[in-house]
């Protein structure tokens, strides 16, 4: 995230000229409606991996029902029941190639843990989409019971990107 909102001259000369970069982000869906719709999805992603300098990404967010992240959940990281979101950050076959990621929310918890920490469906979808594309960007934060996850360098910056984009309107 770069705080600097005016790039030098020579370097916007450059942004002008070169190719604009490949972000590609596909939105879908197993579940009904959601409380963002998946062009706003896209869009946040897509901001989000602008402003971390990614030059290339291609990152896949699917939507699923709490069974199917529960099943995610234990077949890949050996945890059981649902949880919010699962991101896989695949490793680079070479220098230079795309970031590339899968990004699974399960909405009707995020809902539950909008309830619960006094936010909305919206807002919550908004913050685990920019989370997701923060790990498959290779950011961390502590894991577990106890943790100090909301106070790592990772959720300073989700959150950081959340009221940037909110105040910016676009979710």
């Amino acid at each position: 995230m770069d705080d600097d909102p005016s790039p030098r001259p020579s370097a916007r000369r450059a942004r002008a000229t070169a190719r604009p970069p490949a972000l590609e982000v596909r939105v879908s869906s197993e579940v009904g409606r959601l409380p963002l719709g998946r062009e706003r999805v896209a869009v946040l992603a897509r901001e989000v991996l602008r402003g971390e300098r990614c030059a290339s990404a291609v990152l896949a967010v699917t939507f699923v029902s709490p069974a199917t992240i529960a099943r995610l959940n234990r077949q890949h990281l050996g945890h059981r029941g649902p949880t919010d979101i699962i991101t896989f950050e695949h490793a680079a076959t070479a220098p230079g190639l795309p970031v590339v990621g899968d990004i699974y929310i399960a909405p009707a918890i995020a809902a539950a843990s909008a309830r619960r920490f006094g936010a909305t469906a919206r807002e919550e979808v908004a913050r685990l989409v920019i989370h997701g594309v923060l790990h498959a960007l290779g950011w961390e934060h502590p894991e577990g019971e106890g943790s100090d996850r909301t106070r790592s360098a990772m959720w300073r910056r989700q959150e950081r990107w959340l009221s940037r984009l909110r105040e910016a309107g676009r979710w």
